[in-house]
């Protein structure tokens, strides 16, 4: 268990942004394509909204 983490040659694959490489059981290199979170989607640009001028009651003056 004193091989966990061990480094045992360098520069010996070319390595691509993405992938996650590991050395199995049988001492092979192995590849595996990394799981990542969906991309956050942009917002789509709203357009303003034009809001209907509400209509004013007529103000009635009192009669004194």
């Amino acid at each position: 268990m004193d091989d966990l983490g061990k480094i045992i040659a360098k520069n010996v694959v070319k390595r691509q942004s993405g992938y996650l490489y590991y050395v199995d059981g049988k001492g092979n290199v192995c590849e595996a394509k990394m799981a990542r979170g969906g991309k956050k989607k942009k917002k789509a640009a709203k357009k303003p909204v034009k809001k209907k001028a509400a209509k004013k009651k007529p103000v009635k003056k009192k009669k004194r």
